[in-house]
């Protein structure tokens, strides 16, 4: 048996929950490692809907324990909100099935402030299109050393020093942004009024998760995001402010490499990305308008609407190189269906060369063009199958295509968002 970690395999909103909450099934333990509460999950079981933004997709799950690792930062009023939501759904969340590493960073008020500030500038290179969440800033203040940690509000006598230590980067910072002063007493009373319904959930989950490990226990590492947002490997600065590639599953949970097997990549059969940044293959027409609105593709959190293209070989390479992924859970498959031909962006142009990488210079990755492969479509309906026999001969051949061009074996093929309607190909778990 394998522990796996799942990534997505372009900028996000791949389809991360419903694979997650599959393989759940087979799982004991499932990790959140990196990320806030900016990247939402959307899962349907039994026809009924859960939209996560912080919480492990295996929290829905009953026998299973979900864990907040120390590489992601916690919200905690919305952590509040989201467990009082999901307990209104029917769904039990208590400190016995849920932990919280006592280590992760908290945001703040003064942190979402802040990020909102500056997706409202209008100075150039300011605004990349964050969720205003405090995401960003909350992490700019872990790597400064001095955030305020969960572990810290169950020391209130400590908790005026570690504050001020906060506030004398935020102070002069705020100042020259224009924004209002923030008080000691403001922030203490913040944490403080939290701090009883946080603090049960709190656990040296570094230590857990060993055990749990050493016990045997199925391990499933769930990353937010995608690998195209990652800090390092990402599309600079139109990225998030963590590292979402599989590495960060080791330092984002407190385990080392060596409890990783297998990596799976989520990518869908065609590309979107929300906010700013490079986007080669994107389609600024009807075919694009079409893809998203089949797609539905919103924001799970923000509702804003995803911008939408044709799938991008080269960008799902890559992150088959940066994750180490080992295979593809290719999903929305059904997106495609009726379409008479589907191009598929196989290398770039640029300045006039042929190259099969994404640049990491900020102006080359704007100034790439893509170079498409046309494939035939298929009138077929993929929607709802479970079977390789349940699929057209063109889509298969579509999905085959693919693979060759990344690189890596389909996995898994989902066909709607039914977790049911999912083509096991080989499980990740049985590396």
């Amino acid at each position: 048996m394998a522990n796996v970690v799942v990534v997505g395999a372009q900028w996000g909103d791949e389809g991360k929950g419903k694979i997650v909450d599959w393989l759940s099934v087979s799982a004991d333990v499932v990790v959140r490692f990196q990320g806030g509460h900016n990247a939402g999950h959307t899962l349907v079981i039994d026809g009924k809907v859960f939209k996560l933004a912080l919480l492990p997709s295996g929290i829905v799950r009953s026998g299973k324990l979900s864990v907040i690792g120390n590489g992601v930062v916690l919200d905690p009023h919305h952590f509040v909100g989201e467990v009082e939501k999901l307990r209104g759904q029917g769904v039990e969340v208590t400190p016995a099935n849920l932990k919280i590493a006592e280590n992760v960073p908290l945001i703040l008020a003064l942190h979402r402030e802040l990020d909102a500030h500056r997706e409202s500038s209008n100075v150039a290179g300011v605004k990349i299109g964050t969720t205003k969440r405090g995401i960003g800033p909350a992490y700019e203040d872990k790597v400064g050393r001095r955030a305020i940690r969960l572990m810290d509000l169950a020391e209130p006598n400590e908790l005026d020093a570690k504050i001020d230590r906060l506030l004398a980067h935020h102070d002069p910072l705020r100042r020259g942004l224009g924004l209002e002063p923030t008080s000691r007493e403001a922030i203490r009373d913040e944490l403080l009024a939290v701090a009883p319904k946080v603090l049960p959930f709190m656990a040296a989950t570094y230590d857990l998760l060993d055990r749990e490990r050493r016990a045997g226990k199925r391990i499933l590492f769930e990353g937010a995001q995608g690998a195209l947002l990652d800090v390092d490997h990402g599309t600079y600065p139109y990225v998030t402010s963590s590292n979402t590639v599989a590495g960060s599953a080791a330092a984002g949970s407190g385990l080392g490499p060596g409890a990783i097997g297998y990596v799976l990549g989520i990518a869908k059969a065609y590309t979107t990305r929300v906010g700013g940044g490079p986007f080669p293959t994107e389609l600024n027409d009807a075919t694009g308008q079409l893809l998203g609105d089949r797609g539905n593709e919103y924001g799970v959190n923000t509702g804003r609407r995803r911008r939408c293209g044709w799938f991008d070989a080269v960008l799902v390479r890559q992150c088959v190189k940066t994750s180490g992924i080992d295979g593809i859970a290719l999903t929305k498959l059904d997106i495609l269906d009726g379409f008479d031909e589907i191009k598929v962006c196989t290398h770039y142009r640029l300045d006039g060369a042929d190259i099969d990488y994404l640049p990491a210079a900020q102006g080359a990755q704007m100034r790439v063009e893509p170079v498409y492969e046309t494939i035939e479509g298929w009138q077929g309906t993929t929607g709802g199958a479970r079977s390789w026999a349940d699929l057209p001969a063109q889509a298969i051949k579509y999905v085959r295509r693919i693979e060759e061009l990344i690189g890596a074996p389909v996995a898994l093929l989902s066909t709607s968002p039914e977790r049911e309607d999912t083509i096991l190909v080989h499980d990740p778990f049985r590396d």
